[in-house]
Order: C-alpha cells, then structure tokens, then sequence
C-alpha cells in the first residue's frame, strides 16, 4: 500500500471535516420526524446511549472499571467485544462513537473488503493531519474478516492510526490472527441475566421517547419474566418480543398475556421460575432420571430446561455431578466425557449446544451405574471429622529432606514396583483406624474389574 502521507500536498485545502460519519451524538436515535421513528424496530430505539442506560456487564464496563475509565477519559484502547448476541457489542461501539472526540467509521465484515479499509486509512491520516482527531473503526462480525483482511490492519492499528473495535460472537482466539490479538483487547461480555432482561424491558414499557411508554401497554411480571426467559439472555430478542405483543394491542392500549406471546413465538410459553420450585423439581427430576438409567425421561427434562432458558452452564455442572456420583468407576469414562461437554457447550453456545449435551445426557443415562466412590469418600469425612483418626506411619511419612530419617521417616517402606505384580502388602491407615473400610467397589461395568483386583491384593477386605 502507497503511504498516503507522503502524497499530500501541504498547501492544498483541507479535506471536509470526518468526524462522527456513522452517527456523531445522534447514536442509536433516527434522524427525521416522528413518523419517521415509528418504523425504526424498538430494540434499536431503545439502544443505551450512554452508561446509565446501559444494563449489565458490569465486569467489562462497570463503575471504576479499566474499560469505562478509558471511554469516559477519551482514552480507547483497541478491543475486540466478544460475546453472545444482544449482549450490548454493537451498543458499546455506538457508545463510545457519540463519547469520544473522534472520527467513527462503521464496516461489517461481511460486506466490507480490503477496498474500503484502505480508504478509511486514508481519512484517518487526513483526520490526524488537519484535525488532530484519531479514527475509530468498528468492524461487526470481524471474525469473518480472512488473513489478508486483517493483515491490512495491522500496521495501522499499531502505529494508532486506527482504533479498532471489533465485535464477534465467535471465540477470537481462534477465529482472529494472532498478530492482530497481540494489538488488541479482548472483552467477554456475557449473556443477560433474566433480571435485568427484566429491566430491559420495563424501562421500555416506560420510556415515552422511544419506547412504549406512551401506548398504555401492560405486561404483568410473569410475562416479562416469561419473555426475558424465551430471549435467552438476548436484549434484541427480549426487545422484539415485547414489540410484537404491544402490536397486538388496540390503539388505546391494553395488557400483553402469556397467550399472546404463544402466539408471537408459535410454541408454548414454558413457566419456569429459575429460582423457584419449578427449577429445582425439574432439575431434580433430571438428575433422577440419569441415576435411574432412563434415557428418555433425562431427555425430555433437559429439553424442558432448554426450552425454559436455562443457563447451559448449570446444566452441564449437574451432568459433571452426575459422571461421578452415579456412575463413577462403573464407567470411568463418563467424567471426562461430562467435563468435554461441559467445555463445549460453553465454545459452541446455544442452540447447537443442546447437541452436545443430549450427548453427555444420554451416555451418562445408559451407562453402567456405582456410587461406590460417593458412598466412600462421604464415609471417610465422617471418620476424620468424628475420630481421631492418629497420625500418618512413619513408613510413608515424606523422607527426602535433611534429618528425616534420624526421625525415623520411610524406614521400612517396601516400593510396591519392586515386587511381583507390582504389589506388596504393607499397612498404608494409621494404626488407629487400621481396619477401616470405605470403598466397597460393585460388580458392575468397570468397577468389576477394580473388585477383581482389589480382591487379589486384599482379600481380608474385599
């Protein structure tokens, strides 16, 4: 690429001022009349424009926070916002445009090519020249940007002639070059929280400017709730809800039900109180039904969660639990394959984490079960927290420092390698507890082939 620095000419008259291009103080507002407004969808009326309107995410840009201390001081650095949709990516970006004293230009990667890169350069070392403004450039879905793409940025991003914001729904770490992550920030914003999906929406319902506040719409806490459940911790979604049962309403007003949302979303409205009874009976209901080995009914309680909203996080926590109370040594496999699961719910999101999980959800319900390991580590907490239990033998006590072994530290312990099979009776419990017995293995899956062996080794104990 030419530097375009050198080919000014000094004299010449300076370019239109570039500030604010995509949207100066008017972010997230329609320019026009009233009538204009009315067609502009409320989830995009309703876009915070500044951080008292802004909800959650506290983490990234709460008060005293790195990031909001940089936007409020006019300091950006360059970030890339990583997170679901309707987590506030795109909200922020705006933010910061109608915050900052600089020039902000708008590309999504989608349709935007090396071409238009390459002019924004240009204006930005113009905007630097005759205004002494930095230019922001906010690239949407910047994950679809290929190697070249992003190479472009590259020297411009790290001389400070572009800040680039960057938003994705996609792991950049993965899915952004290296080189350009090593320039960049990387912030995690989370999904909403039904709460404050809540507070989303009641503060459209009351805002007469651009929102509902002016229609005479009622919707009763339990069906917010039920929208904010349904929008899945998306703000746009929630939004959107709540605009299409304000338009079942007459003109003069009137309140949204739960029948009205079945009708806008096409699918039963499931009441699901993820604090309540409702959350902790299905849960439980769930759990159950992988003990008991039915495959089906841990399905339909996971589809019932899914289809409630719940957090996929809590849902895989529960199967982890599950791998090892349940099945444990009866399959030993069933831990590491919760765990990946666990992993990849969190990579892949929703929806086509219900996959993985329905996955993990039906392998842990066939599997062969034991609670042996369960039923032993709890018998052994209730002998160190009731008993005195002695000391550790001085046989196993640690003996590779200094004067342990005028303590008398790993005197006669026999290295089990060094004998046949590679075992050697040998007292490993403390004398007072010597007889102690915790684990009692099954004769089921796995575990079986752990009792036969045990049995070999101790055939007084098991």
């Amino acid at each position: 690429m030419d530097n375009d620095n050198d080919s000014l000419d000094l004299f010449a008259e300076p370019p239109a001022d570039p500030r604010r291009k995509s949207g100066g103080n008017q972010v997230g507002i329609t320019a026009g009349s009233g009538a204009m407004r009315t067609f502009e969808p409320l989830a995009r009326r309703m876009r915070p424009r500044n951080f008292d309107e802004f909800v959650g995410q506290q983490e990234a840009v709460g008060r005293g926070h790195f990031l909001r201390r940089m936007i409020e001081m006019d300091q950006i650095p360059s970030i890339i916002f990583y997170g679901p949709p309707g987590t506030g990516k795109t909200t922020l970006a705006q933010m910061i445009a109608a915050m900052t004293d600089s020039a902000f230009e708008k590309l999504n990667a989608v349709s935007a090519g090396i071409s238009d890169l390459r002019r924004i350069v240009k204006e930005a070392d113009e905007a630097r020249r005759y205004y002494q403004r930095r230019t922001i450039v906010f690239i949407d879905e910047i994950h679809r940007f290929n190697k070249s793409q992003q190479d472009v940025l590259l020297p411009y991003v790290e001389d400070g002639r572009l800040i680039l914001i960057g938003a994705t729904t996609e792991n950049p770490f993965f899915e952004v070059n290296h080189a350009l992550l090593s320039r960049v920030r990387i912030v995690r914003l989370y999904q909403l929280t039904d709460a404050q999906l809540v507070e989303v929406l009641r503060r459209a319902l009351k805002d007469e400017e651009r929102g509902l506040g002016g229609q005479h719409v009622e919707v009763p806490d339990e069906v917010l709730l039920a929208m904010a459940q349904i929008a899945g911790g998306d703000a746009r979604m929630a939004l959107n809800l709540l605009e299409g049962a304000a338009a079942m309403l007459p003109t003069t007003g009137g309140t949204v039900t739960l029948d009205m949302l079945e009708e806008i979303t096409g699918e039963r409205v499931q009441r699901y109180d993820k604090t309540g009874d409702n959350h902790y009976d299905t849960a439980s209901a769930f759990i159950k039904s992988m003990r008991g080995s039915d495959p089906d009914a841990a399905l339909h309680y996971l589809a019932r969660m899914l289809a409630a909203g719940e957090d996929v996080k809590f849902i895989a926590r529960r199967i982890v639990i599950c791998a090892s109370e349940d099945v444990g040594n009866a399959d030993p496999m069933a831990l590491p394959l919760a765990m990946a699961a666990a992993e990849a719910v969190q990579f892949v999101g929703m929806p086509e984490a219900r996959i993985t999980l329905a996955q993990a959800v039906t392998y842990i319900a066939s599997a062969p079960k034991s609670n042996a390991a369960y039923l032993g580590i709890d018998a052994a907490l209730k002998d160190v927290r009731t008993k005195d239990c002695g000391t550790v033998p001085k046989h196993l006590r640690d003996a590779h420092y200094k004067g342990a072994a005028a303590l008398g530290h790993g005197q006669s312990y026999r290295y089990p390698h060094d004998y046949p099979n590679h075992f050697e009776a040998q007292d490993y419990l403390p004398d007072k507890i010597r007889t102690a017995h915790y684990y009692e293995p099954t004769d089921i899956g796995r575990e079986k082939v752990l009792h036969d062996y045990l049995r070999k080794c101790w055939p007084e104990r098991f």
